[in-house]
């Protein structure tokens, strides 16, 4: 079933698609990343590219919940970063094309926001 987004802000950023799919550094064209389509709420990112690129997306939908911090860590399967409460995906991040980058990411089924940097 298709979200309606509320915002999508998108700087120096494209997406494969609306609101998931591959992610894109628009200065260099590298791909930076995979965005899970269903499985997340709200997504922040904030980024610099190896090309010296700061990019950053912010996403989330009508129907989103407020997400609730926890000190919980993301858990990597598959080079994925995924929910600990029920591994479900929800981003990837491909570290070696990225000088650094902060990311705060809502789980759909959990409600809980993680967070992670470089």
């Amino acid at each position: 079933m298709a979200r309606t987004i509320k915002n999508k802000e998108l700087t120096r950023t494209r997406l494969a698609a609306n609101y998931g799919g591959w992610m894109y550094c628009t200065e260099c064209n590298e791909n930076i990343g995979y965005l899970c389509y269903a499985t997340y709420d709200k997504l922040i990112l904030h980024y610099e590219c190896n090309c010296g690129n700061h990019g950053s997306a912010l996403i989330d939908f009508e129907d989103s919940k407020d997400g609730h911090n926890t000190d919980n860590e993301l858990i990597t399967i598959k080079n994925r970063l995924c929910c600990p409460e029920d591994s479900s995906p929800l981003i990837t991040i491909l570290d070696k094309k990225l000088k650094n980058y902060e990311l705060e990411i809502t789980c759909k089924d959990c409600s809980k926001t993680y967070k992670k940097e470089k």
